[in-house]
């Protein structure tokens, strides 16, 4: 633990580290009803640092039963509107005066670069949650002037009501576990459910700093519970748990199509927030600079952990070896290092398996004829790492262009032209995001409506807001975060017809 005490944290940050773990359920602190608990790894040391509990099938039917009782009974069902509002902006202020503490647990949790957990997680965590809080007093039905044909001799009046779901069940990622915390519990909070979340085994400490937090801007006991555990135990028992209304996934498709088939068997509401493949596109106008700057951006952000992540790179081939050269160049200079040291630009992966996952796609890709302009391997030392890593000579039957590989890898392909890139850039079963590079906006309207994937981007990439909707097409998911949409997610539409 001596290095977690260095000038690199914060004096929050090491009170928080020292502390016993354990979960909140119903308002209490509480250890995994069996005892067990689950380690904590540093990605940049390989070191064990924390210990949280190891909440298995029993204590997700706690916490269930402690959301079932804030949701039916005590002060949350009788708050008003408003008060839901100020209690997500108290909330947002306390995140935000928290944001340092935050970043650096997320970056010893989960490897990514302080720096960029503090500008741009806890920056959208913020802007989120007081977006979400706004939406607490203008959810609203509608009034219909109702025909009712079958009865002649009576009027009637109809509206419809938007009701809080209920209980949600809230199952999130590693690679942005508070930003993925905040997307589920902006909306459930706002509409007035209650709800249990379950963060990735990988990295469940910023969930449970977030929890105290939740307690400090006075939500009442059961609202917002945490259970730390395996996805396969703890997790499977939310999915699958008779007493929630509604589950809500962000992680791979795999994983999610067992989260929806559970959620199908008890017909629980379901959103499904899953992985992607997603193409930048560089246009034959475009500057190669700019492009290669953008694509390094696209890929490279957050060590490729990115469910949007711009993995697949197709330049034309007028542009195209000056967009790989350069794009090489940026991979080949960007510094890694540990999370919390401020100069890091590339952290560690998330965990050993993750990094022999992305090593086997390398190989794979190698192994197929694919050939590295820059990384392709290991990091030296300790730690996680793998080297930001460009990959040419692809096609695309290859497993490293078909798959997503969840890590920082490109692969680079010429095209000829505009309905030539669009077929290939929606051959793949993914349909999360994609990029166009270029300043022609004749052809990029043109292009944008032939692209299959929820978001697209023009001359940037992994740029979001709270007000704009995010989801897939395909197998990269069901539903929306964010926006308006999101809303849709966490209510009930209820329609009431009134004889007079």
């Amino acid at each position: 633990m001596d290095r977690y005490k260095g000038e690199l944290l914060s004096a929050n940050t090491r009170r928080f580290l020292a502390q016993p773990k354990r979960m909140l359920i119903g308002g209490e602190w509480l250890d995994a009803a069996g005892g067990g608990t689950l380690d904590v790894v540093d990605p940049a040391s390989t070191q064990v640092f924390a210990r949280v509990p190891a909440g298995e099938a029993a204590d997700i039917d706690r916490a269930v039963a402690a959301a079932r009782k804030a949701f039916e009974q005590g002060e949350w069902p009788k708050m008003r509107p408003v008060d839901r509002e100020r209690l997500l902006l108290r909330l947002a202020d306390l995140v935000e005066a928290n944001a340092q503490e935050l970043a650096e647990i997320e970056a010893l949790d989960n490897g990514k670069p302080v720096t960029m957990a503090r500008a741009v997680d806890l920056a959208l965590m913020v802007d989120f949650l007081r977006y979400m809080a706004g939406w607490a007093t203008k959810i609203e039905g509608a009034t219909m002037d109702v025909s009712v044909p079958l009865v002649r001799d009576r009027e009637f009046f109809g509206f419809t009501r938007r009701e809080p779901v209920g209980v949600v069940g809230a199952i999130i990622p590693w690679n942005f576990p508070l930003l993925m915390a905040a997307w589920k519990a902006g909306p459930a909070l706002a509409s007035g459910c209650t709800m249990v979340l379950k963060p990735a085994e990988e990295t469940p400490l910023s969930a449970l700093r977030f929890a105290e937090l939740v307690l400090e801007a006075g939500y009442p006991a059961g609202v917002f519970n945490v259970v730390t555990g395996h996805g396969h135990t703890a997790g499977a028992a939310l999915a699958s748990h008779t007493g929630i209304e509604k589950v809500a996934f962000t992680g791979s498709t795999e994983i999610g199509k067992l989260v929806g088939k559970a959620a199908l068997d008890n017909m629980t509401r379901v959103s499904l927030e899953l992985g992607g493949k997603s193409p930048v596109i560089v246009l034959d106008d475009a500057d190669p600079a700019v492009a290669a700057a953008g694509a390094a951006q696209a890929i490279f952000f957050n060590q490729g952990q990115v469910c949007c992540a711009g993995s697949r790179l197709y330049v034309h081939k007028s542009r195209f070896e000056r967009v790989v050269e350069g794009l090489s160049e940026i991979a080949a200079g960007m510094k890694l290092g540990a999370g919390i040291d401020p100069a890091t630009q590339i952290g560690p992966l998330v965990s050993a398996a993750q990094q022999q996952r992305v090593l086997g796609y390398i190989r794979s890709g190698f192994d197929q004829g694919a050939r590295a302009l820059a990384g392709g391997t290991a990091g030296e030392g300790e730690g996680y790492f793998v080297k930001p890593t460009v990959l040419v000579n692809t096609r695309d039957d290859m497993k490293v262009v078909r798959e997503e590989i969840f890590g920082p890898v490109v692969v680079a392909m010429p095209y000829d032209d505009l309905d030539e890139v669009a077929r290939r850039a929606n051959d793949t079963p993914y349909g999360l995001g994609a990029s166009i590079w270029s300043n022609d906006l004749s052809r990029v309207h043109r292009l944008v409506p032939k692209i299959k994937a929820g978001t697209v981007w023009v001359n940037c990439h992994n740029i979001l807001d709270a007000s704009m909707p995010f989801g897939g097409y395909k197998q990269s998911g069901i539903g929306r975060e964010m926006g308006r949409a999101v809303l849709d997610l966490y209510t009930e539409s209820k329609s009431v017809i009134m004889a007079l």
